[in-house]
C-alpha cells in the first residue's frame, strides 16, 4: 500500500459547490475507487489560495490514474466547470513529494 498526495486548483467562488458535489459523490465512483485499491482518501482546501490538497492510500493505481474509465470521465466532466482542468477535463494535478511521515 502506498500513500500519495497531490494538489489541484479550485476556481474562485466555487468553494461551496465543490463541497456540495463531494458530499453527494456518486456511489458508483466510490465503489470504483475502492475496487481499484484507493482508500483513506481525503481532500483539504487551502482557503487562502484555493488549492486543494488530496491524500490517499492505494495499491498502485491512484484516483488520478483511472482516466480511461467512463465513470471517472463523467466525474471529470461534471467537475470541469469549477476546477482548473486539462483538455480532457481531468483536473490539473501536481504530485507532492512526501518529506515527513509519522505513524
Amino acid at each position: 500500500m502506498k500513500r500519495e498526495a497531490f494538489k489541484m486548483y479550485l476556481k474562485a467562488g466555487f468553494e461551496k459547490e465543490y463541497q456540495k458535489r463531494h458530499s453527494e459523490i456518486w456511489p458508483e465512483l466510490v465503489k470504483l475507487l475502492k475496487a481499484n485499491g484507493v482508500s483513506d482518501y481525503s481532500i483539504f482546501w487551502d482557503k487562502e489560495t484555493n488549492i486543494l490538497y488530496a491524500v490517499q492510500k492505494n495499491n498502485g493505481a491512484g484516483s488520478q490514474d483511472m482516466g480511461e474509465n467512463e465513470i471517472v470521465k463523467r466525474w471529470w466532466d461534471y467537475m470541469a466547470d469549477i476546477m482548473e482542468v486539462n483538455p480532457d477535463n481531468s483536473p490539473v494535478s501536481i504530485s507532492l513529494e512526501e518529506v515527513f511521515y509519522m505513524e
